[in-house]
C-alpha cells in the first residue's frame, strides 16, 4: 500500500486556470454595459486574456476596455466578423465568447475550469444559463421558454455565451461572418449532442424586450430564424430583423 501512495504521489498533477482562457466580446457603442460585464468577469484578477473586438464605436467603448486592461480588436462591423476577429487574436487554448451586455453570475470561474478539467480532451462546448436583468413575470417566462428551446432543440443563442476549446474551435471552422444567426451556425455545426449546459447565469439586458415587446420580439426573432431555416440569406432576413 505504501508503494502505491508513492507512485501515485509521483504523478504529474494538471492545474486548470483561467489563465488557459482567452474572453472574447464584441462591441459596438456599448459604453452603457461593458463596464458592469468586465467588472462581474472579473478577467484581471483570473489571469484570463481579455480581448475586445469592436466593429467602430464613436463612444466610450473602447476606453472603457481599455481601464480593464483589454486588448482591443478593431473588426469589420458584424457579430460573425468581430467574433472571428477577436477569435484571431486569441493565445489561449480555451475560448468564452460573450456578448457586451451580458453578466456572468459569481460562480462562473468555477464552473469555466471544472469544464476546462473534464473536456482536457476536447469534444464538447458549453453554454450558460439564460437570464434577463428583469424582474417582471414576463422575463421568467421569457427565460423558461429559452429553457425549453434548449432542452428540445439544442439551440442556445449567443447572449449564453459559449465556451469551446481552440482546437474544437478551429475544426468546425469558427464563428462565419454573417450579419445574423452567426450564433445558430456555428451551435449547428458543433452539433447538439456536444453542447453541454452549465448552471451558472448569463444574465442580459432586457432592454431590447422592453422597447419591442415580450410577445413581438419573440416572434419576430423566430420568424426570421424560420426564414433562415429555409434557407434565405441572412442579409435579407436582416431587414425583417431591423
Amino acid at each position: 500500500m505504501f508503494l502505491i501512495v508513492i507512485a501515485m504521489a509521483r504523478e504529474p498533477i494538471a492545474t486548470y486556470s483561467l489563465t488557459m482562457l482567452s474572453i472574447i466580446i464584441p462591441t459596438l457603442q456599448a459604453e452603457n454595459t461593458l463596464d458592469a460585464t468586465l467588472t462581474a468577469l472579473e478577467a484581471s484578477e483570473m489571469g484570463a486574456q481579455m480581448i475586445i473586438s469592436d466593429g467602430g464605436s464613436t463612444d466610450a467603448t473602447c476606453e472603457i476596455a481599455g481601464n480593464f486592461g483589454a486588448e482591443i480588436v478593431d473588426a469589420p462591423r458584424g457579430r460573425g466578423s468581430q467574433l472571428a476577429a477577436g477569435a484571431k487574436a486569441a493565445t489561449q487554448p480555451w475560448l468564452l465568447f460573450l456578448h457586451a451586455d451580458t453578466k456572468l453570475g459569481k460562480a462562473w470561474q468555477i464552473e469555466v475550469q471544472n469544464f476546462i478539467k473534464a473536456e482536457s480532451e476536447p469534444h464538447c462546448a458549453a453554454v450558460l444559463k439564460f437570464a434577463l436583468d428583469d424582474p417582471s413575470p414576463a422575463a421568467r417566462r421569457l427565460e423558461k421558454i429559452v429553457a425549453w428551446r434548449c432542452r428540445w432543440f439544442g439551440l442556445p443563442y449567443g447572449d449564453q455565451g459559449l465556451l469551446i476549446s481552440r482546437e474544437h474551435y478551429d475544426e468546425i471552422g469558427g464563428y462565419a461572418g454573417l450579419l445574423l444567426f452567426e450564433d445558430v451556425d456555428i451551435i449547428r455545426r458543433i452539433g447538439r449532442r456536444h453542447i453541454r449546459y452549465l448552471d451558472t447565469p448569463a444574465t442580459t439586458s432586457a432592454d431590447r424586450y422592453k422597447k419591442s415587446g415580450y410577445v413581438l420580439r419573440p416572434i419576430r426573432n423566430a420568424t426570421c430564424l424560420s426564414l433562415y431555416f429555409a434557407g434565405l440569406p441572412p442579409k435579407l432576413i436582416g431587414r425583417l430583423y431591423q
